[in-house]
């Protein structure tokens, strides 16, 4: 599972993180401003890659003194500018990155989010390593078309397990693992695409519920 403050994907929690724990204290629902599916909705898909990845990745650039990469990124945006202001203008070049980063934040969003936020978040349960990997995520049923289009991020359990692993083996692997967890009674679960995007919704409903009985009756 995600755990609270120990999972590098839980760094954001307090504003991105669903679950039906309520792990932060009843009196500190203060803070919650809106219901939990809202902030998934209105925030996330928008500003993920648009904000907080350009935001964190030049944080970490900075603090680490990571030179060579902050050239690099510097380039990125020299060449992307240089590129595009001469036909549309600044303010146009400006729109078309941000048009981009959102459809592309949107496909981030939705493609990670349904192997993850039906799941479990909470704190640390103390369980073993591959256990934990397999509370967390969920695999969606692979085709051709949704190999391609999540970038073989379909294969959530086997990115976890295997995170170094070039993606496009995943499906090789995959068998391996579910036939390892059946033989150690390790739930092993695959939905298809269309489930799982309806899942989001439906955990998000849950809880924001979970958010606003306690922020009401706090």
């Amino acid at each position: 599972m995600h755990g609270v403050r120990k999972s590098v994907d839980s760094v954001v929690a307090v504003l991105v993180s669903a679950g039906v724990h309520a792990w932060i204290k009843r009196h500190e629902c203060r803070r919650v401003l809106f219901n939990t599916k809202n902030s998934f909705f209105l925030i996330g898909p928008l500003l993920l890659t648009l904000v907080n990845f350009e935001v964190e990745n030049l944080a970490y650039m900075l603090v680490c003194m990571q030179w060579m990469d902050l050239l690099w990124a510097a380039s990125f945006y020299s060449r992307f500018f240089l590129c595009y202001a001469p036909f549309y203008g600044l303010p146009g070049a400006l729109l078309l990155f941000v048009a981009v980063r959102v459809l592309e934040s949107h496909w981030f969003v939705w493609i990670t989010q349904m192997n993850h936020i039906p799941k479990e978040i909470g704190h640390e349960k103390h369980r073993d390593w591959a256990s934990s990997q397999l509370a967390a995520t969920c695999n969606v049923e692979p085709s051709l078309f949704i190999d391609w289009f999540s970038g073989h991020l379909n294969f959530q359990i086997e990115h976890h397990l295997f995170p170094t692993m070039p993606r496009h083996n995943y499906r090789r692997v995959a068998p391996l693992v579910k036939a390892l967890c059946a033989k150690h009674g390790l739930n092993y679960e695959v939905k298809p695409f269309l489930t799982a995007l309806v899942d989001i919704i439906g955990s998000l409903k849950k809880s924001g519920d979970v958010w606003l009985e306690a922020y009401l009756h706090q």
